[in-house]
């Protein structure tokens, strides 16, 4: 690094100590805050939102799939995830 230059932000910065199998909490410190485990990462597969000639077709997909305690399947992003 040189001087006076900043650090690298990652570009998942979410705990690095998340991945599968993971207890998490989704939408943490929120009234949809809930509890359950990542069942899948799709890192970098993740994608991006698509758009043709200026119509919206379909938002980037989610990086965690998780299952909460519930039985309940959700997809959230790093922003949404914290450990549990």
């Amino acid at each position: 690094m040189n001087e006076g230059s900043s650090p690298q932000v990652p570009d998942h910065p979410v705990d690095q100590r998340i991945s599968l199998g993971t207890a998490v909490r989704v939408y943490p410190d929120t009234a949809g805050e809930d509890a359950g485990v990542i069942v899948e990462d799709f890192g970098d597969s993740a994608g991006q939102a698509v758009q043709i000639g200026g119509h919206h077709i379909v938002d980037a997909a989610r990086r965690w799939a998780v299952r909460l305690n519930n039985g309940s399947l959700v997809f959230v992003d790093d922003k949404d995830i914290s450990l549990g």
